[in-house]
């Protein structure tokens, strides 16, 4: 992949961005083994390629500039805008919103909110795209002063864009470096946006975490579904489930003779994950908002095979301890960090890690997600 960014030195954020892709899926592999060390009897699978370009299916976009000439991309130390409307990370069906949200904030006379002189209103736009070409749009402002003049606005903004399905208005009052604030104001009657990967439409609200390339998730899905359905689980917990991925794929594939649960901290996304269920007819995944670990720990009973996505931390010792201590016969454990998940497997002495996979969430760059098969050790 050619970038005239990179070429231009505007943006580095893709350190591998030159590297024959080939080459970029070798190195990720062999340093994923590396970190996860010697383990006898685990089996690596060929990593999952990704497609080079066009991948992303979320844009984080800086707003900076004036409102009447508008950039829509990052900021370097200094609070300077550079304007990255056209990175080929992101597929046409983004890139093509861009100079209609430019439009859109010039004709409106939205300021674009001034790093240095913490002056302004518009902070970030967010762009969602759903493998249907369906669209989500998030405007981060400073304040609810451009809500309502957003929302008056938005008749405009949805015949230029047809596919246009949920818009609103996210409320970061502090001077932070994050894309969002803890506040979100519908300005669309729809606040769902179906991402549909493997024949099951997974509910993402505003708020909502989804990976971020949507054809690496779908095969990662898959990879656990084939994975569980060789194990036959009649149980299954999915901690830290998040919108439910894991665990509607597993209900479907599994079928009715499996109870599937799903467990996450956050409750619109335990919503989410809900609606999904209904929506697809699977009656035998629930979902409950809870904190992972802490379920896990304080149940009554143990599941056959458990999930685990965790964050960047990993399971934590706790979990952990409770793994060791259950009657799980399975885990399936899927990491983005090989550091903690090489951790939390040698905390996990009585179960056998089988097989392996790495996944290219994200060409371009040294990260990737890591997907192992664990079986508890006979005897232990």
């Amino acid at each position: 992949m050619h970038c005239d960014y990179f070429s231009a030195d505007l943006c580095r954020s893709c350190v591998r961005m030159g590297v024959p892709y080939g080459r970029q899926l070798e190195d990720k592999q062999i340093k994923v083994r590396e970190i996860l060390g010697d383990r006898p009897g685990l089996r690596w699978a060929s990593p999952m390629a990704s497609r080079e370009s066009g991948f992303r299916n979320k844009a984080k976009m800086v707003v900076t500039g004036s409102a009447e000439d508008p950039n829509l991309g990052i900021v370097d130390r200094r609070g300077r805008g550079t304007d990255l409307s056209e990175c080929g990370l992101y597929p046409a069906e983004i890139t093509r919103v861009m100079p209609v949200l430019k439009e859109f904030i010039r004709d409106h006379g939205l300021v674009p909110y001034d790093i240095s002189t913490r002056r302004g209103e518009l902070k970030n736009i967010i762009v969602t795209v759903s493998p249907r070409g369906e669209l989500m749009v998030r405007f981060v402002v400073r304040s609810k002063k451009y809500v309502v003049p957003i929302r008056r606005a938005l008749p405009g903004l949805l015949g230029r864009l047809p596919h246009l399905r949920v818009v609103s208005a996210n409320i970061l009052r502090e001077h932070k470096a994050v894309p969002e604030g803890p506040e979100e104001v519908p300005l669309t009657d729809e606040q769902i946006l179906p991402m549909p990967l493997n024949g099951i439409d997974l509910h993402l609200r505003p708020h909502g975490f989804f990976q971020t390339n949507s054809d690496i998730a779908a095969a990662m899905y898959r990879q656990a579904a084939d994975w569980a359905a060789q194990e036959g689980p009649a149980s299954v917990w999915d901690l830290f489930c998040g919108v439910g991925g894991f665990a509607l794929h597993l209900a479907e594939r599994l079928g009715e003779e499996a109870e599937v649960h799903g467990i996450e901290i956050d409750p619109e996304a335990i919503e989410a994950a809900k609606s999904s269920a209904r929506a697809a007819g699977l009656n035998h995944v629930h979902f409950s908002a809870a904190d992972a670990g802490t379920f896990a720990t304080m149940g009554a009973s143990s599941p056959q095979c458990v999930v685990v996505n965790p964050p960047r931390r990993g399971i934590g010792s706790e979990t952990a301890r409770w793994l060791e201590t259950a009657a799980v016969d399975t885990v399936i454990y899927s990491s983005c960090n090989a550091a903690s998940l090489a951790t939390d497997l040698d905390a996990l002495p009585s179960y056998e890690p089988c097989e392996a996979r790495l996944f290219d969430m994200f060409p371009q760059t040294t990260h990737s997600e890591t997907m192992v098969l664990l079986r508890r050790r006979s005897g232990a």
